[in-house]
């Protein structure tokens, strides 16, 4: 894989980050998806900043995601937070997540954790479940790399979402207690939720859990060099999926309430993985 050009919208930001105390090294960083901002107030020495003093960061707009980047310590390590994302149905545009990405590139390059709230098409993981990514399907016809002009566009998505990245969250699961399953994740580009229609057809692509983040912020973490890992927090079975004689009807509000109630178990999880790796 060719390295990643130099972005100097990403050299601003990291350059008033560090201005501002923000400058690492980090163990981990982790993006909280909605419902999961929560987690930055287990962190111990915490200094945050809103998006909107970071040079190039974009606005985010959905209830449920504070805009803002938290440094601190969970269990005795660095971490480096970001508190709710932009979508690219926000901006119209896949690569919003750019420069936050490349921030992490730039800062001592740690291993960078996704979380999102997703829909799930698995009868045995059904709201307020944790599962891990192991790989996706992009159904949402957009890329974060178009108009990109150098051959690091050509990103390899094989393992993309790190094995031993993966195995060290199993490992932190289990010492938790925390149950987690393992499933494909299919991203829609949204805002509308998927019909039942589309569920059937992602379902029968092999997706395992439908979301509308996450996958652009993969490539972009590839192709910065990132390792890089999901967690799902399962909110609502997909549309029309009967499971346990419920039927699939989500909404936002029914997204950010049972991500806040799942927020502890994803805090006990992180805190393991830091235990013991990553």
């Amino acid at each position: 894989m060719s390295a990643a050009p130099d972005d100097p919208r990403v050299a601003e930001a990291a350059a008033v980050l560090k201005a501002r105390g923000i400058e690492g090294p980090f163990a981990l960083a982790l993006v909280t998806g909605t419902g999961l901002g929560p987690l930055a107030e287990r962190l111990e020495e915490a200094r945050a900043l809103p998006y909107g003093e970071i040079p190039h960061f974009p606005a985010s707009g959905v209830s449920g995601h504070a805009g803002r980047l938290v440094a601190g310590r969970l269990g005795g390590r660095p971490v480096l937070l970001f508190q709710g994302r932009a979508h690219p149905y926000e901006h119209g545009d896949a690569a919003a997540m750019r420069v936050p990405v490349g921030v992490v590139a730039a800062l001592g390059a740690p291993p960078l954790l996704l979380t999102n709230a997703a829909g799930s098409l698995m009868a045995e993981a059904g709201p307020g479940s944790l599962a891990l990514v192991t790989d996706h399907l992009n159904l949402s016809g957009m890329n974060p790399l178009y108009g990109e002009a150098s051959d690091a566009r050509f990103v390899p998505m094989v393992d993309a979402y790190d094995p031993p990245l993966r195995a060290a969250l199993k490992a932190a699961a289990a010492a938790s207690g925390v149950p987690l399953s393992e499933g494909v994740y299919a991203w829609f580009s949204g805002p509308s939720f998927e019909t039942p229609a589309e569920i059937r057809m992602a379902g029968r692509l092999g997706a395992d859990l439908v979301g509308m983040s996450t996958v652009p912020e993969v490539i972009l973490a590839r192709f910065f060099g990132l390792r890089v890992a999901a967690l799902s927090l399962v909110t609502n079975y997909a549309a029309g999926f009967r499971a346990r004689d419920e039927v699939g009807a989500p909404d936002h509000a029914e997204t950010k309430r049972v991500a806040a109630r799942a927020a502890d178990d994803v805090g006990r999880l992180v805190a393991a993985l830091l235990a013991h790796g990553p």
